[in-house]
């Protein structure tokens, strides 16, 4: 099974063999054999690709599962009474564990040096269950999925912002629809599109903005703004510090984006390990009650009409 998972992931017996220290022939034959065990063909072979049939597909999901918890039984076993250790796979956005995420997973491994981190940052909504990771970070994006459990772990804020030198030289927007005459730093992967949606006490407005640039990256779409490229829709945690400095200067302060939540999530199907449980706890005494990029933010004024 741990070996079909492997493959699976890597749609590779060769690559599935080097990263399990076996022979290629090794590989094939127990795929063979636990084929012939099921009375099914889990697996389409080419010589180009390998790739999963419906049974292998529908197979996966339980088989991954197993193995994992098979895996886990096995270290904790081997490090019975032992400090936290064995690997710790976790997948985060790529700006959130870039600016974020790697401090606090490196300071929640100082203690454990028998600990492994695997961090994988990467914007997009991949699977932590098909992907094999033990915790997946997330920023909105939450599967409506009884296979995963999820715990908030913060607000997210979304925030309008852009360097002094575009605003002195466009002018700053009063109102959302003024954004249409602006070049806008668009983050592709927010749901709806080029249509941004805008909230004041019982009021809503929308406006399809002009994209002068779009990333689904959200550091790409900051350092753009940095450079007067325009107004960026970015998040707190990414902007907090040259907001505070000036360097980035808050828009349309009386409107609010579309809040999303900072989130773990684990798979429900077992509880979670220690390593888990004590990493999602570490995490939430960070980031709440006031997340401390917001914390940071208290101060920070919008410019001046």
């Amino acid at each position: 099974m741990e070996i079909f998972v492997e493959v699976a992931r890597q749609r590779s017996f060769s690559e599935a063999a080097r990263r399990l220290g076996l022979s290629r022939a090794l590989v094939s034959k127990h795929i063979l054999q636990l084929e012939e065990k099921l009375s099914v063909r889990l697996l389409h072979r080419s010589t180009r690709e390998v790739s999963l049939t419906d049974a292998g597909q529908a197979y996966l999901e339980p088989c991954s599962a197993a193995v994992r918890q098979a895996q886990e039984a096995a270290r904790i076993v081997a490090h019975a009474g032992d400090d936290l250790a064995g690997p710790l796979r976790i997948q985060a956005p790529s700006s959130f564990g870039a600016t974020w995420l790697a401090d606090a997973l490196a300071r929640f491994s100082l203690p454990h040096p028998r600990l492994q981190p695997l961090l994988h940052v990467d914007d997009a909504l991949l699977d932590p269950i098909a992907h094999g990771f033990d915790l997946t970070i997330r920023v909105g994006g939450i599967p409506n999925s009884r296979a995963l459990a999820i715990r908030p772990l913060a607000p997210c804020r979304a925030v309008l912002c852009a360097s002094p030198d575009y605003l002195r030289a466009h002018g700053v927007p009063r109102e959302p629809e003024e954004l249409r005459s602006h070049r806008c730093l668009h983050f592709s992967h927010l749901t709806d599109g080029t249509t941004w949606h805008f909230a004041r006490d019982d009021e809503r407005r929308i406006v399809n903005v002009r994209a002068a640039f779009t990333s689904n990256n959200g550091l790409v779409l900051h350092h753009a703004a940095l450079r007067g490229l325009g107004i960026v829709y970015s998040t707190t945690f990414l902007a907090w510090r040259e907001l505070k400095e000036g360097k980035l200067v808050p828009v349309l302060t009386d409107w609010t984006l579309p809040l999303n939540h900072l989130s773990a999530l684990y798979p429900a199907s077992r509880r979670p390990s220690p390593k888990v449980r004590q990493l999602i706890d570490f995490l939430v005494a960070e980031y709440q009650p006031v997340p401390p990029w917001d914390a940071a933010l208290q101060t920070v004024q919008p410019p001046s009409a």
